[in-house]
């Protein structure tokens, strides 16, 4: 079948928005009088994991530690005052959506944050009016790595899944795309940890840059 469109994943994948949130972390340590975090790389390792992994790595507890609750409800507060400060498109991402829009391919999003937080980050970077499709837990039963949301992309979209290609930067999404019966690419530029190995993750294929990305969208999609 034809390829007619492409899901991205948002954080790590079509966006960079770990800035935003490492500096909401240092705030909140600031706050709290306490040093500045100094390990930026491995803080990016955390950021596809969820706010509550992110400040159990910020403040060094373990994820089911009770204070991390409290910790991870005000992270969301700081989230919702700051979601757009640092946070931009990957480099080349732009001219690749251009491209596949000059291509007649639609493209959306899929992702596992809130609606609450991707909706206003999609409008701040002007990509709203140019996305198809933008999926949140909200809008279904079961996030990734359930199929849920690649499936209802999909049906908005009127296409079998086996006509879409889903991108992500994390094991969930490949997962969530084979589910779904679709083409799945997996990015190493995100925010992979030390110890993930994505070609292991049972994608379609794997790369590691958005020029690698634009040269398989072009032999899958004729663009």
């Amino acid at each position: 079948m034809r390829i007619e469109a492409v899901l991205f994943d948002l954080d790590g994948t079509l966006l960079d928005t770990a800035k935003d949130f490492y500096a909401i972390v240092q705030n909140m340590r600031a706050q709290r009088g306490l040093m500045p975090l100094d390990d930026e790389a491995g803080f990016r390792q955390c950021v596809s994991h969820g706010a509550r992994a992110m400040v159990s790595y910020a403040f060094a507890l373990e994820q089911d530690d009770p204070a991390a609750e409290a910790l991870c409800e005000a992270f969301l507060a700081h989230y919702e005052q700051q979601y757009a400060l640092f946070t931009e498109p990957f480099p080349g991402v732009l001219p690749l959506l251009e491209r596949l829009e000059g291509a007649g391919i639609r493209w959306g999003v899929a992702t596992n944050k809130p609606l609450r937080f991707a909706q206003p980050i999609m409008d701040a970077l002007n990509l709203s009016a140019r996305s198809a499709v933008l999926l949140c837990p909200e809008h279904v039963r079961n996030s990734k790595p359930a199929p849920d949301m690649l499936l209802a992309a999909s049906e908005q979209l009127q296409l079998d899944p086996r006509q879409v290609i889903y991108v992500g930067d994390g094991k969930r999404d490949i997962d969530a795309g084979r589910a779904a019966q679709m083409h799945t690419v997996a990015v190493r530029y995100g925010y992979i940890s030390a110890d993930d190995n994505p070609a292991h993750w049972g994608a379609d294929a794997v790369i590691d840059t958005i020029t690698e990305l634009e040269f398989l969208l072009e032999a899958q999609c004729h663009c």
